[in-house]
């Protein structure tokens, strides 16, 4: 049983940490918006197809 705890811990690391890649993206609003919603209805295959798919974040400049 703890297994899935851990597990479900660890799945809501990693949509936290796809959001704010999400939200640090150069892609539309609108996009932004689509993928988040994604990953929240569908948080462990929303996560795997943005991790494939998603918009990526612009590399800044110094």
């Amino acid at each position: 049983m703890e297994f899935f705890g851990i597990g479900g811990l660890i799945l809501l690391v990693l949509d936290i940490w796809a959001l704010v890649h999400i939200l640090g993206s150069s892609a539309s609003t609108g996009k932004k918006v689509l993928w988040t919603l994604f990953i929240l209805l569908l948080p462990l295959i929303g996560f795997i197809v943005w991790l494939i798919a998603g918009p990526r974040r612009t590399a800044s400049t110094v």
